[in-house]
């Protein structure tokens, strides 16, 4: 074989080996290899095979890594009922609040670069969100139940839209008069309806729901996060995080919506097993005007281990370091203290017992206590369509489940941490 030919062949064996890496998002690996059991981790795909069966949703896509390698895979089900398109790999799904570790990730850059700190009031970078009121709900004089407005008793801080003690609460979670002017003002609006510095502005003219640092209350936080990045970095919220973070992690289907020579991958749901009804969920056909920190993005399953691999580096994939590994470890440490509360209408899908949060996350600080397996120090998040993550340090082990169907985060989040932890051998 002339030596022309023996180039030419190398070269494309380090194509096909490059394109297959890339499609996996990692490289690949034999369960064995890292500890964990193939017949074991089959049980994942018939499971899921029997939720798709039953019309629980109507596909799946499942990733588990371990040591810096894919060891599980699998595509399952329909990726559009609709249409009957298998489930593939690559498929794209609207992931919702996944969209918040990766904006917390660009806003500790910031921190990193020295351009912010934790300890910063908001007001200083956003002044039309200063002299906070806080919505309290008291009795009046004959009985009734009224919305009183007390001011604030301190600034809100970065550290508290981090870790979700801002008093930015979500309508849509539990109810209260606070929620329902939340929703009043943010009734029909969406991605087409305004853009974060409009966010801002609308949101300014509304009450927290309680005093800053006080308590836990899953909110939008983070959609203030991202019109944060743009102040301070000079770009808008898609531009920045695809510079610093997306190109450089080579998440290349990540992003704030689906192009369209990718639109025959985005998933879409099948009708809610409840109702009969096909659930509505975010248009991801078009740019949006309002890229929402807090839940506007599209990813798959290969884009979303990289980034959680970089996070399990402490910072770092494939020699492009993100973060520095002390504030890796910041993020996923506990923030929250005995002196805040949990908010009474967080769902346990959200923290649960065993679980505090960190800048993020949602971080596991008890073996037990909680009913879902896991190791102290893991940190995961999900998304509200169904995708779910989780990162854990001890096991050197990451789980990705992505489905797109309103309503089944806490089932997927519950079987499928027992279907992937029980296979782990060594």
């Amino acid at each position: 074989m002339s030596a022309k030919m023996t180039v030419l062949r190398v070269a494309l064996a380090w194509l096909v080996l490059s394109a297959a890496a890339w499609g996996q998002g990692l490289p690949a690996a034999n369960p064995e290899q890292v500890g964990m059991s193939s017949q074991r981790l089959a049980r994942i795909a018939e499971v899921f095979k029997a939720d798709v069966a039953k019309g629980r949703f109507a596909g799946a896509v499942v990733l588990v890594a371990r040591d810096g390698k894919v060891a599980y895979f699998e595509a399952i089900g329909q990726s559009d009922p609709a249409t009957g398109t298998a489930m593939r790999k690559d498929a794209i799904f609207r992931i919702a609040s996944m969209t918040k570790p990766i904006v917390t990730v660009g806003v500790m850059m910031l921190v990193e670069e020295g351009r912010l700190q934790l300890t910063d009031p908001i007001s200083k970078y956003l002044p039309q969100l200063a002299q906070r009121q806080v919505g309290v709900e008291k009795p009046d004089a004959s009985g009734k139940t009224v919305l009183v407005l007390e001011p604030a008793r301190r600034e809100i801080t970065v550290h508290d839209l981090l870790r979700h003690t801002s008093g930015f609460t979500y309508s849509f979670l539990g109810k209260s008069m606070v929620k329902d002017l939340y929703k009043e003002a943010f009734a029909g609006v969406d991605s087409s309806g305004m853009n974060n510095a409009e966010f801002v502005e609308r949101l300014a003219k509304l009450p927290l729901a309680y005093q800053p640092g006080t308590t836990w209350e899953y909110g939008q936080a983070t959609d203030v996060l991202g019109r944060l990045v743009e102040v301070i970095s000079g770009q808008n919220l898609g531009e920045f995080v695809t510079e610093r973070i997306l190109k450089p992690l080579k998440m290349r289907d990540t992003g704030f919506y689906v192009p369209a020579d990718k639109l025959a991958r985005l998933a879409q749901p099948g009708k809610d097993p409840a109702s009969g009804q096909v659930p509505r969920v975010m248009d991801a056909t078009k740019p949006p005007k309002w890229e929402s920190g807090g839940g506007g993005m599209v990813s798959t399953a290969a884009d979303y281990v990289r980034f959680s691999q970089m996070l399990l580096n402490g910072g770092e994939l494939e020699g492009v370091r993100i973060l520095g590994r002390k504030t890796v470890e910041l993020m996923t440490a506990n923030h929250l203290d005995a002196t805040v509360n949990v908010s009474p209408g967080a769902p346990l899908n959200l923290l649960g017992p065993g679980y505090g949060f960190g800048l993020g996350f949602a971080v596991r600080r008890e073996q037990g206590i909680s009913s879902l397996p896991g190791s102290v120090g893991e940190y995961r998040w999900n998304g509200i369509y169904g995708t779910y993550f989780w990162v854990d340090p001890r096991e050197r082990l990451i789980g990705i489940v992505l489905v797109q169907q309103p309503g089944q985060t806490p089932y997927l989040m519950q079987v499928s941490k027992v279907l992937i932890l029980e296979a782990v051998e060594k």
